[in-house]
């Protein structure tokens, strides 16, 4: 039996991580799905790394310290030259991905036909491929710069990434997610977003859903926040804590979060019910923050940040 796109759309969420670029993360998932609509299945094996597991990496086969820490690894063969802060992995832009079997069980690693295909239709939503690349070939890797050095990057500057999403016609191929073009539907009713219902989470999705975010505070709580659908300071501190047993609109909210980070809470019903909690454990636990079962201003930074 095949794999289901849904399925190398989780997988692809989950080893891409935390930290990833909004941009860079919508093109990642939309190249899985285009290569998947070709009749080829591919998944996302890295996405975002941080310092600490980059110093990991650059340890292997040398002796390096980071930060006081030993990261040394004799035992194991160079695999990267980067340094921590020297790979756009760590800032988010960058993506390794592979070809999986038919059924989804197997790596194939083979740069094939197939293999070179997805890399095309990873450069043609924006992307740089290593492939490409005169000196050392990195088949695996494809990124996302904006144009800015490792310096640029670390001093804090932040790439602008056009998003080349939007122009899709998913009306003609009817490859979307199904669940999320309700989620945008609701948005777009609930809270007058005018957002493209084409099943597929992206930049303006996220804004979305923290305008929703925003609208119920305003009315639950009197909250005052200006509903612009930007995630800061102000609307981090007055997110509110839910919990199971909730029932209202900002758990809907919460649902939706969680489904489009890849981690199904069950049917999207506003019900703060078992497996909502349980997806909600299950994401605090791959974000690696408190996982208290609690959807408060930790979790809710963690979602929408």
């Amino acid at each position: 039996m095949k794999v289901a796109l849904r399925t190398l759309l989780e997988r692809s969420v989950k080893k891409m991580g935390k930290g990833m670029n909004p941009v860079v993360k919508a093109a990642a998932l939309e190249m899985v799905e285009r290569a998947y609509n070709e009749g080829i299945t591919v998944q996302i094996s890295a996405g975002y790394r941080s310092l600490e597991e980059q110093a990991t990496l650059f340890g292997q086969g040398r002796v390096y310290s980071y930060k006081g820490k030993n990261y040394s690894n004799l035992a194991k063969p160079i695999v990267t030259n980067a340094k921590p802060g020297q790979s756009y992995h760590n800032y988010g832009l960058a993506i390794d991905f592979f070809i999986v079997s038919d059924d989804g069980r197997r790596a194939i690693w083979t740069v094939n036909s197939k293999w070179q295909r997805v890399a095309a239709i990873g450069k043609g939503l924006g992307f740089k491929w290593g492939g490409d690349w005169s000196s050392f070939k990195d088949y695996p890797h494809l990124e996302m710069t904006g144009g800015l050095s490792y310096t640029q990057l670390q001093a804090g500057n932040e790439p602008r990434l056009p998003f080349k999403l939007e122009k899709r016609e998913l009306q003609k191929t009817g490859k979307g997610d199904n669940p999320i073009i309700s989620i945008q539907q609701t948005l777009n009713g609930r809270y007058e977003t005018n957002i493209e219902c084409d099943g597929f989470y992206g930049p303006k999705t996220r804004t979305a859903l923290i305008i929703g975010l925003q609208i119920e505070l305003n009315k639950q709580f009197n909250k005052k926040l200006v509903v612009d659908g930007k995630w800061g300071p102000k609307t981090k501190n007055a997110t509110i804590t839910i919990k199971k047993g909730a029932s209202c609109n900002i758990t809907w909210i919460l649902q939706a979060a969680l489904y489009m980070e890849g981690f199904n809470p069950g049917t999207l019903d506003g019900e703060f019910g078992g497996k909502t909690e349980a997806a909600l454990f299950k994401y605090q636990k791959a974000s690696k923050i408190s996982a208290d079962k609690l959807a408060g201003k930790v979790t809710w930074n963690e979602l929408f940040a």
